[in-house]
């Protein structure tokens, strides 16, 4: 399932978070604490994996264990460790639980793969309830369901769904409980094509939700959908228009800022940068030959992200705030 393979890329070359507004060089003057998760598993594609981290400091991400199993933590902004495992989850290999987002209550919310390789999404409470969500037309089979990726400190949630069709959805589900489900004009009704989002960073404290949609050819396009139901939709201007090109949203922070990647023509990736009024900036980081790959903005107007150089290796990169008239990163 192509949404999976991005998460994964995300997860396993995306290791920093937006909060931390400082330059690079200020890194040296921080303490740097490793941790594993008891129970992860010690070979190829296993062990601990961190997420996503809050405003307080706490982690949430998942281990691998020594039989390809996905299980839940969270790790405590004083170091304790706490594993879960959420309802259906399955014990096979490639199944458990993902967490993917995380308010600064606590509140955790992710996606169950099981038995039969169906998705769930699920909901952890403060005192470690947790309770499944699917979401009325989801697909039950296997590469179908539903999946939970966000959650604000208004308590709103979003994810998206993979209904029997295989037609992806995107929906907010409100503090109240009602769903909102909606569809991006223009979005592709043919298998894993429709109206998908990233997890954590893309939704906002306002409610307000930042995506893609994949069109009849494959084609990616960005759009922004508020909490009262504006929709506006947005391509970079450079991004090339072949399947899987064009343009994927990873974050949007307080002000509405929404930051991503698009790819040219010779499936490069380039960073960019959209204003709450729809100015698009490019970004490439210094030494960026293989691309370039913005995973998270703050309301701070930091940008997070890595590059990949001449030899295929990736290197992370922050640039700091605009508007504290600091910049390290390429413009184009």
């Amino acid at each position: 399932m192509k949404r999976i393979s991005i998460l994964l890329l995300i997860l396993f070359t995306f290791l920093a978070s937006a909060a931390w507004p400082q330059a690079p060089t200020q890194w040296r003057h921080h303490k740097i604490i490793t941790f594993d998760v008891p129970g992860a598993g010690t070979g190829a594609n296993q062990g601990t994996i961190p997420y996503g981290i809050n405003a307080w400091g706490a982690i949430i991400g998942w281990y691998t264990d020594d039989s390809n199993v996905n299980h839940g933590f969270l790790r405590t902004p004083g170091g304790k460790i706490m594993t879960f495992d959420a309802p259906q989850a399955g014990t096979g290999s490639g199944q458990g639980t993902n967490p993917y987002g995380m308010n600064n209550e606590g509140v955790i919310v992710g996606t169950t793969t099981d038995a039969g390789g169906a998705y769930h999404g699920f909901l952890r409470a403060l005192d470690g309830e947790i309770r499944t969500l699917d979401v009325p037309g989801a697909g039950t089979a296997a590469g179908q369901g539903t999946w939970t990726t966000n959650i604000n400190d208004e308590g709103t949630i979003s994810g998206g769904y993979i209904d029997g069709t295989f037609l992806i959805h995107e929906y907010l589900i409100l503090r109240d409980g009602d769903y909102v489900i909606f569809e991006v004009p223009g979005a592709g009704t043919g298998a894993l094509q429709g109206t998908d989002g990233p997890t954590f960073y893309g939704l906002n404290a306002a409610g307000t939700v930042t995506g893609w949609y994949i069109d009849e050819n494959y084609l990616y396009h960005g759009y922004v959908h508020t909490r009262d139901g504006k929709l506006t939709t947005f391509d970079d201007p450079k991004a090339a228009t072949g399947p899987n090109q064009g343009t994927w949203p990873f974050s949007i922070n307080a002000e509405g800022e929404v930051a991503g990647v698009y790819y040219d023509a010779s499936n490069i990736s380039h960073g960019f940068l959209r204003s709450p009024h729809g100015k698009m900036t490019t970004y490439d980081a210094p030494g960026a030959v293989g691309g370039t790959f913005i995973a998270s903005n703050n309301a701070a107007g930091a940008i997070t992200g890595w590059e990949i150089d001449a030899s295929g290796v990736f290197h992370g990169f922050l640039r700091t705030g605009e508007r504290d008239g600091r910049d390290n990163v390429r413009h184009n």
